[in-house]
């Protein structure tokens, strides 16, 4: 990593940063905005009033937890044993995880149905959770692998010398200093997750199942499309999102870094 010490050179950054932001942010402030044409905050009190804003937010906020619960196991594990155990083939499955990768969710769609049909998991949170932490845990677990690679197998070594088996030197020696990629494989999973449209409206046919992403429909329709109230419904929806990733912006900025490069 290389460090910027003299005033004039941060200055330049700061401005070169701030410029390449600006494409992103100016969605964000004109979708605020026309979230308040014609009536103002009264657009999200109308988004309120539908009544079903709490039930969407419930239904959501249990699909995430479960989705990131999965992954987060899952990744934290897989990305232990791809890093540092001596596992014959290993390299073999981690290429065979990544090639998911290439999956677009749509393709899945046929044989997600049948499959939750005959396990009659159809119209259930479970049919929504589990494609949905599947499709994410190749990333992460690329993310954990690299992250577990840059640990110091010394760690270990030490460790095993004072007695410790595998379950010990990952729950007390590895899990503990994951703190970084963790966040970041909870941010991600947590956008992803509270983001998905498709699968809970393809799975979840009950109206008090659905999710937030399927908010902003309640104010369109063959002779509506009232856009004002669908950025307010846009703008709460995104409300979680931004408070979770300020409240761990700094660990998921050095996870990132370190999961994608080491």
């Amino acid at each position: 990593m290389f460090e910027i010490r003299s005033l004039k050179s941060k200055v330049i950054l700061q401005i070169v940063l701030l410029i390449l932001t600006i494409p992103y942010a100016i969605p964000l402030v004109q979708m605020f905005l026309g979230s308040l044409g014609g009536k103002g905050f009264l657009n999200y009190k109308a988004v309120w009033d539908t009544g079903v804003v709490p039930i969407y937010f419930r239904n959501s906020l249990i699909i995430s937890a479960g989705v990131i619960l999965l992954v987060y196991i899952f990744s934290m594990t897989a990305g232990f044993g791809f890093a540092k155990l001596h596992i014959f083939g290993k390299e073999v499955f981690f290429w065979l995880i990544l090639v998911a990768l290439t999956l677009p969710e749509v393709i899945l769609l046929s044989p997600l149905f049948v499959t939750f049909q005959q396990m009659h998991l159809f119209n259930t949170f479970f049919a929504v959770i589990l494609p949905v932490a599947a499709l994410q845990l190749p990333f992460t677990i690329l993310l954990a692998r690299n992250f577990n690679s840059g640990i110091p197998n010394e760690l270990m070594e030490a460790a095993s010398i004072d007695g410790a088996n595998v379950f010990s030197m990952f729950w007390y020696v590895i899990l503990p200093l994951t703190k970084p990629i963790a966040s970041s494989i909870i941010v991600l999973t947590l956008i992803n997750s509270w983001n998905t449209y498709l699968l809970p409206l393809l799975f979840l046919q009950s109206p008090d199942k659905q999710t937030v992403t399927l908010l902003p429909q309640y104010f369109q329709g063959e002779f509506t499309n009232d856009q004002t109230k669908i950025l307010a419904a846009a703008v709460l929806i995104a409300i979680p999102e931004i408070i979770v990733y300020l409240l761990m912006q700094k660990n998921f900025e050095k996870g990132m870094s370190a999961g994608a490069l080491k």
